[in-house]
């Protein structure tokens, strides 16, 4: 038993060093992987808005083209090539 103490004794003497030479690397990495993630969800909350923006443009668009349909007045075929002529943003 006190020869099997007396093997571990060494080998935690070199694991300490080891370790607090260590432990700075690993802050930064972690610190790096945090601030990786930050512009990451940023990243990603931007696409999301233009995403949005963008379904609501064509929302818009198909609202128009609902309101053609449903309102059978004379006036579609020029709305129609009003609709074509129109910017697609």
């Amino acid at each position: 038993m006190v020869d099997e103490i007396a093997v571990f004794i060494p080998i935690l003497a070199l694991m300490i060093p080891i370790i607090a030479i260590m432990v700075p690397h690993i802050r930064r990495w972690m610190e790096f992987k945090q601030e990786q993630l930050k512009v990451q969800g940023t990243d990603t909350a931007e696409r999301a808005a233009q995403y949005g923006a963008h379904i609501e443009r064509l929302e818009q668009r198909v609202r128009v083209l609902e309101r053609i349909i449903t309102d059978k007045n004379a006036g579609l075929a020029t709305e129609i090539e009003s609709l074509r002529d129109a910017p697609l943003n």
